[in-house]
């Protein structure tokens, strides 16, 4: 049962994913879509990138959210050091996945939690890596078009199709790699007084 006296939770996602992950929990949470700049600073890492749009999602509804846990989340691909943007259409996505082929890719996932009544915010990063398959151009043609992957970073749906290109899967809590953290999200929750099912 639910304490009356929880926060309220929003999540500061229009993605349909990180919904799901996130009703995973069990606790009642709204979701609305952030409206901000995601464009990277000069210099910045891909770590310093998805905490600082982490928290700006989250910090962006605050002023509508003033008594309220707000979950802001980001994450990029990096390949060689190279910051991987979403696709956006068939022919970077079919590029993305020819750069990706044999190879492994690092997701960096940001998470912010933030306590709009108290200004508090925690905030980390989880990583992990996908070792792709030695993929072939028809292989890659044939999943696109199937997933058309074109606003995702990497260019594929782990939590559909996308599973069929690897070889292997790296990292402490697999839901990152769609998008929420859900281990780290647990401690910023229960540090805030949480009760979690």
């Amino acid at each position: 049962m639910v304490n009356d006296t929880q926060p309220t939770l929003i999540l500061a996602s229009s993605s349909p994913f990180r919904r799901e992950l996130l009703g995973k929990l069990g606790l009642p949470f709204t979701a609305a879509s952030p409206d901000i700049d995601e464009s990277a600073l000069p210099g910045e890492s891909a770590t310093e990138l998805v905490l600082r749009l982490a928290r700006l999602k989250a910090q962006a509804l605050a002023a509508d959210h003033p008594d309220a846990l707000i979950i802001g989340s980001d994450q990029v691909c990096v390949l060689d050091d190279a910051i991987l943007g979403k696709p956006g259409d068939r022919d970077n996505a079919i590029n993305q996945l020819s750069n990706a082929s044999g190879r492994s890719v690092v997701f960096h996932t940001g998470l912010c939690l933030y306590n709009s009544a108290t200004g508090r915010h925690q905030g980390g990063c989880e990583n992990f890596t996908v070792h792709f398959r030695t993929l072939s151009q028809d292989r890659i043609r044939r999943y696109v078009d199937n997933e058309k992957p074109f606003n995702c970073a990497g260019s594929f749906k782990s939590e559909g199709l996308g599973i069929v290109l690897f070889k292997a899967l790296e990292g402490r809590d697999p839901n990152a790699l769609v998008g929420l953290p859900l281990i780290l999200l647990t401690d910023f929750l229960a540090a805030e007084g949480v009760s979690l099912p």
